[in-house]
């Protein structure tokens, strides 16, 4: 005899499930409750998803590339694209646009085949998949095809200004730069400078090179070979080094100084700690003459400085006019008591 869980329980169930009747029966019990819940699962469901399922739209600053592939001898370059970035706006599913940004949409603008000089060309935007290009501002672009360039500087050295009592001295390495782009640009280059830095006595540093126009401003769209160098400062430390006001003697008699304009006002000596303590100026002496000129100034130092700067003047000097000296009058002659006094000298006649 078999137990109440044996085999033939379980297939006495298997069977009752086969029968369409009881499967009818099973299915419509608690029938109201079953679509209730059905209909509030559904309803969750919608709103945990409504923000997956809705499309959303996101806009991106994406910059422009140039494509030329135009052949030919020499190599081309563009300059002056404005505007430099397009505003790029995708639809799609929110999650999808949260893992975007800018560095993945391309924006590209051909000018294969385009002459050298301005042009106004359309943007090309490529948007990423499972992402719908909205729209973009601006459609266009403008800009200025030119012929490549490369030029060679020479690297001038920019650092901080040092203490008055130093004499720094520094080595760059490499000296020379390369500066490329389009001819209009490259031509505006006036030097290229380095990073200013400070750099302790013994120390070097890595700075970056700055390509600098006539003004002194910063040139942009260039590509910069090498793009650092290395500055290595020599000395070892600070010198006895003074910086003192320059007095330039006085001029001869007969002229005056209307202006002057001393460069440098100050000159830094070298010398011994205890001769500079006892110094206040620095004499200097220059040739005068009536005029406007720029003069050297010959200093005087004392025996053991030596300057560090050359100093000159600029003098406007003008021929000094003779102060007039008033006459006095001669004293009346004295005369013995009771004496007439003496006449005065008779005029001659008018003629």
């Amino acid at each position: 005899m078999r137990g109440p869980g044996g085999p033939e329980l379980h297939w006495a169930r298997v069977r009752r499930w086969m029968e369409p009747r009881y499967i009818t029966t099973r299915a419509l019990h608690n029938l109201p409750q079953k679509l209730l819940a059905m209909l509030i699962s559904v309803a969750l469901w919608l709103v945990a998803t409504a923000d997956r399922r809705v499309n959303v739209e996101q806009g991106y600053d994406v910059p422009v590339t140039v494509r030329d592939t135009t052949g030919g001898r020499g190599t081309r370059a563009t300059s002056a694209l404005n505007p430099a970035t397009v505003r790029v706006t995708l639809s799609g599913r929110p999650e999808r646009l949260r893992q975007l940004n800018a560095k993945n949409i391309e924006a590209t603008v051909d000018v294969t085949g385009v002459p050298e000089g301005s042009f106004t060309r359309p943007v090309q935007i490529s948007a990423p998949t499972e992402t719908t290009l909205t729209r973009q501002d601006p459609d266009k672009v403008q800009g200025f095809v030119d012929t490549q360039l490369t030029r060679t500087l020479p690297v001038t050295l920019g650092v901080a200004t040092p203490a008055e009592s130093s004499l720094p001295r520094y080595t760059v390495s490499p000296a020379e730069a390369s500066v490329s782009g389009p001819g209009r640009v490259v031509g505006t280059v006036s030097q290229v400078v380095t990073s200013p830095s400070v750099i302790p006595a013994g120390a070097e540093r890595e700075l970056p090179l700055i390509a600098l126009d006539a003004q002194g401003r910063p040139v942009q769209g260039l590509m910069m070979q090498p793009s650092t160098v290395t500055v290595r400062r020599l000395d070892t430390g600070d010198l006895p080094v003074k910086s003192l006001p320059v007095m330039l003697d006085p001029p001869p008699a007969g002229l005056k100084v209307t202006s002057s304009s001393v460069q440098p006002s100050n000159v830094r000596l070298v010398a011994a700690p205890e001769l500079l303590s006892r110094l206040r100026e620095v004499a200097g002496s220059v040739t005068y003459r009536p005029g406007t000129y720029t003069a050297p100034v010959t200093l005087r130092l004392p025996a053991g400085a030596q300057a560090l700067e050359e100093v000159t003047v600029r003098l406007t000097v003008v021929t000094a006019r003779p102060v007039a000296v008033p006459a006095t009058p001669a004293a009346p002659a004295a005369r013995e008591p009771g004496t007439a006094p003496t006449p005065p000298p008779a005029r001659p006649p008018a003629p």
